[in-house]
């Protein structure tokens, strides 16, 4: 038996520390996800940072492809299990060498240079494609998307189903789906990048990262609820920030006049959220607790408007209360009434409420009296919002099929639709200063034209007052609660959101 010397001794002791360390400084945490690694044998080795004042990620690869029967690219991964929604905008740094490097979300069994996977990507020349490998060591196979140069990229599993939706910003989704791909249960997920040349390193930046469990088949709607991202989204840029997550299911934020507060509600009750702070806050509504997802400020920011559900009044009631609370006061006799917007001189409360049957857009004084009715088409009527200057009044209807966004005067005349029935159109919200609209569009291959559940596929999309093809600002996972109320930003550039996920680790702030 030969000897070990000292010098061999330390010697393997500092090898062991070496690869030790190595191996846990690729497993440390970098914002949401676990680990940063290496695929295969690449020449020049990868990175990955994250960068909390943008939220923004930077991943660094080389690698001869991803593609054939094996894989060389850097990782940026996290493991999961169940089905999830994978989402970013993208984009490589530079010019870059090669026409084929690659940028996108990945779904891997394991680490290994063969696994197998399968990947969402944008290449240089603006290829899109679903690429996939069933097995260890199979070649890869790809599904091309009509569209070319996306910088948008999704990427869902539904059990062994996987679809990639794509886009270029601003514009709604082209899907391609891959069925009966078994990666099992738990797999790698993550953004990746890849030169498809050894000898360099391609760059690419990921913002506005989201990683979503979705809400089960069996989920009981209006009974079980998935947690909540508060959002708040620049409307010019598209750019997404997350700066608050509950366990909760929070809806409807508002945004106060003077810039500095948002107002929701959850599990009943109203809550301020501190800008500054970022720290909500309980709202005294007294007795008035059964608070639902159709409350508005006034124009001034003085008062706050409730709509509360009173089983014995025949379901939601609209009350007033002092933004900085009180006991609210009933302003309609009866329900079912939900509150939707102010008039900009504070005189007047406009709403939808069920009577005799049909669901319309009502007006009340705002201190109480008589309600005027002011649709009476067959159909739901609901959503509606004065513009600033007090002169029109939007809402939803779906009295032609597809639910769209409308307008009258505020006297209810002149009644006609501003969308064209692509999507089911919801809630209309009218910039501050008097320009653009933002609204959820749901799809109509998920939802009914009268209805507007929560958890789906849906997108905020902003048109000008004026009229014009409606461009999307923002592609979320949520719907009902979302942005079911006046959320602008006073200077009108942002619109605050909720989006929403079962339980995974907090997205990073």
């Amino acid at each position: 038996m030969k000897h070990t010397t000292w010098g061999t001794l330390l010697f393997c002791v500092g090898l062991l520390v070496t690869l030790s360390f190595s191996a846990f400084s690729q497993q440390q945490q970098i914002g949401v996800f676990e680990g940063s690694t290496d695929i295969g044998q690449v020449r020049k080795p990868g990175s990955a940072t994250y960068k909390p004042s943008t939220q923004q990620y930077e991943v660094a690869g080389s690698g001869y492809n991803i593609w054939f029967d094996k894989d060389e690219f850097h990782y940026l991964w996290k493991r999961m299990s169940g089905d999830f929604i994978l989402y970013t905008r993208a984009k490589f740094v530079g010019e870059g060498v090669d026409p084929h490097r690659k940028v996108g979300w990945m779904v891997r069994s394991n680490l290994e240079g063969n696994s197998p996977h399968i990947n969402a990507v944008v290449h240089g020349d603006g290829l899109t494609s679903l690429q996939y490998r069933e097995a260890k060591g199979d070649s890869t196979k790809e599904i091309r998307a009509d569209l070319t140069g996306a910088d948008v990229i999704q990427l869902e599993r539904k059990g062994t189903t996987y679809t990639m939706r794509v886009a270029k910003f601003g514009e709604p989704f082209v899907t391609e789906e891959v069925r009966h791909l078994n990666l099992g249960d738990e797999v790698y997920v993550g953004l990746f990048v890849g030169s498809h040349n050894e000898d360099v390193l391609e760059r690419g930046v990921f913002q506005d990262v989201r990683i979503t469990v979705p809400a089960p088949d069996d989920l009981v709607q209006y009974r079980q609820y998935l947690g909540s991202n508060l959002e708040i989204l620049d409307v010019n840029t598209g750019d997404r920030e997350i700066i608050y997550t509950s366990p909760k299911s929070l809806q409807a934020p508002n945004w106060t006049p003077d810039g500095k507060t948002l107002i929701y509600n959850s599990d009943g009750l109203i809550y301020t959220f501190d800008l500054a702070t970022r720290e909500p806050k309980r709202l005294n509504t007294g007795k008035v607790t059964n608070n639902n997802n159709d409350h508005a400020l006034s124009f001034d920011g003085k008062m706050l408007g409730l709509s509360s559900g009173v089983e014995e009044l025949g379901g939601s009631i609209i009350y007033t209360v002092p933004v900085t609370g009180g006991t609210p006061k009933q302003i309609t006799p009866r329900g079912p009434s939900y509150l939707h917007s102010w008039s900009p001189d504070g005189k007047t409360l406009t709403y939808t409420a069920e009577r005799n049957g049909e669901w319309d857009i009502y007006t009340i004084p705002a201190k109480g009296g008589k309600e005027k009715n002011l649709t009476n088409a067959k159909g739901l009527d609901d959503g509606s919002e004065y513009t600033p200057d007090g002169k029109y009044i939007y809402f939803n209807s779906n009295r032609n099929g597809p639910m769209q966004i409308w307008r009258m005067k505020a006297d209810g005349s002149e009644q006609e639709a501003v969308t064209n029935g692509d999507f089911h159109d919801w809630f209309p919200h009218i910039s501050p200063d008097g320009k653009s609209i933002v609204f959820l569009s749901f799809l109509k291959e998920e939802v009914e034209p009268g209805d507007h559940p929560f958890y789906k596929h849906v997108y905020l999309r902003m048109m000008p007052v004026s009229g014009g093809e409606p461009k999307v600002i923002a592609y979320v996972y949520g719907g009902q609660g979302s942005i079911n109320t006046p959320s602008w930003s006073p200077d009108s550039k942002k619109v605050a959101f909720i989006s929403n996920s079962a339980p995974v680790e907090a997205q990073a702030k």
